[in-house]
């Protein structure tokens, strides 16, 4: 999904220095942000509070929308480089098209994973026939340096590790759990798990004390370490944990989201992650130029413009409050 508002403006992500060392309850509010004429999103990352959790750097989370009678999902092409996209749904289903020619449905608890790379463009849109209701969330994963400048790849995995305790099931998205790793390709340790618990269930969840972590609520009335968590926030969790309270006071649905702090410093403007103000001047002249990115053939409609850059120069720096 495409970060669509017209003023975008930069945000200074990573730096170990100031990531939280032990174990906090930090409840963030979302930002409630338009989606084309008709949707709206509620986004947890990046927030006036936090910017980052391990490398995950960009968190959305839509719905349930009624779009019986609507088109649903209708972002047209765009470009992204140096992260990593995964789509997730509850939900629904959205169809994926790019540049490197992937044309994909993804639907409920299906990984769409895409390595942008260097450089790569994208679609995202509801099917003509698709169900009644669409809930998900959009995520980005930042990439490494070492890493960032990778040829571009999609992956669809529907097939996903399961681990199961009393009353919860976590189906792994990304990285490891208990013991089951991911098929997505990861480029940082990191985790990413979405976890369906039944009313009444009141577990612990096994965690790498070196990770930082937070937890997105999707549905359902849940506890996370002694914390009501209402759908569309999320309680970020600092570092330091061995292990993660779970309570359920309904079926609910919540997402965990981790990893190793990310200690590069980078910036992130509109649908890129870069680490100077060149690159992010070059990518943008190579967008509307119509260069690099590629192009995604078969989307009904024009491609997205990259909004104006800021009158202030863009430099990199550690994690901003």
């Amino acid at each position: 999904m495409s970060n669509l508002e017209r003023e975008a403006a930069p945000s200074l992500c990573g730096g170990r220095g100031f990531v939280v060392a032990e174990p906090v309850r930090e409840l963030l509010s979302p930002r409630h942000v338009k989606l084309g004429e008709s949707s709206e999103v509620r986004r947890l990352l990046p927030n006036l509070g936090r910017r980052m959790v391990g490398a995950w750097c960009f968190v959305d989370h839509y719905g349930p929308d009624d779009i019986a009678d609507e088109p649903g999902m209708q972002v047209p092409p765009h470009p992204h480089m140096g992260l990593q996209t995964v789509s997730w749904l509850h939900e629904g289903e959205v169809l994926h098209r790019d540049s490197i020619g992937s044309l994909q449905t993804i639907r409920p608890r299906e990984l769409g994973l895409m390595t942008s790379g260097r450089a790569i463009s994208h679609s995202e849109e509801s099917p003509r026939s698709h169900a009644r209701f669409l809930h998900g969330a959009q995520l980005w994963v930042a990439l490494p340096d070492g890493h960032r400048h990778t040829d571009p790849r999609f992956e669809h995995h529907a097939d996903l590790p399961v681990v199961t305790a009393p009353g919860v099931k976590a189906t792994l998205i990304l990285g490891d759990l208990d013991g089951a790793t991911s098929p997505g390709t990861a480029y940082t340790p990191i985790v990413g798990a979405d976890l369906s618990l039944t009313r009444g269930a009141d577990v612990r969840l096994p965690l790498e004390p070196d990770f930082e972590y937070a937890v997105l609520s999707m549905s359902g009335e849940a506890h996370v370490d002694g914390v009501p968590v209402l759908p569309g926030s999320m309680l970020y969790l600092g570092c330091g944990r061995s292990e993660l309270p779970l309570r359920a006071e309904s079926d609910a649905g919540l997402m965990l989201l981790g990893g190793e702090p990310f200690e590069e410093e980078l910036i992130m403007f509109w649908n890129w992650i870069g680490r100077s103000q060149e690159e992010i001047v070059q990518a943008r002249r190579d967008w509307m130029e119509g260069t690099r990115f590629g192009e995604v053939k078969g989307y009904d409609g024009a491609p997205l413009p990259a909004p104006a850059l800021p009158p202030v120069p863009l430099k990199p720096r550690g994690r901003a409050r």
